[in-house]
């Protein structure tokens, strides 16, 4: 799903941001403790956030635990795929077609990322 980018293709990543929820101060260092090995966190946005260029072992732990957040204290996690930046030096997602059909999804703001249009 990955390969050594060619000059002029495209180089896309996964930005997954977990909006950390309002939360007292106990439950605020689980959630801490729960996704500090596995994203980092803008402390005046409150916000934890990880790029992904490769769907791996890995990728999934991060996922997971993102989800486990939201799911324990209510963070609100989105996924949207960007171009890489020009200093991203980890793997990257280089075939337009594997993130064409998740950029379209993320383009159409009126239904969930995942969902299926409605026909």
């Amino acid at each position: 799903m990955t390969s050594i980018p060619h000059p002029n293709s495209a180089r896309w990543l996964l930005e997954v941001t977990a909006a950390s929820a309002s939360a007292d101060p106990t439950a605020f260092q689980e959630q801490r403790h729960l996704l500090c090995s596995v994203a980092g966190f803008d402390p005046a946005s409150r916000t934890w956030f990880v790029r992904i260029g490769v769907l791996d072992i890995r990728a999934l732990e991060i996922l997971q635990r993102l989800y486990e957040a939201a799911q324990r204290f209510g963070a609100e996690v989105r996924v949207q795929a960007i171009v890489a930046p020009d200093t991203w030096k980890g793997p990257c997602f280089t075939d337009v077609g594997e993130l064409a059909t998740l950029a379209a999804a993320q383009a159409d703001r009126s239904r969930p990322l995942g969902q299926l249009p409605v026909s």
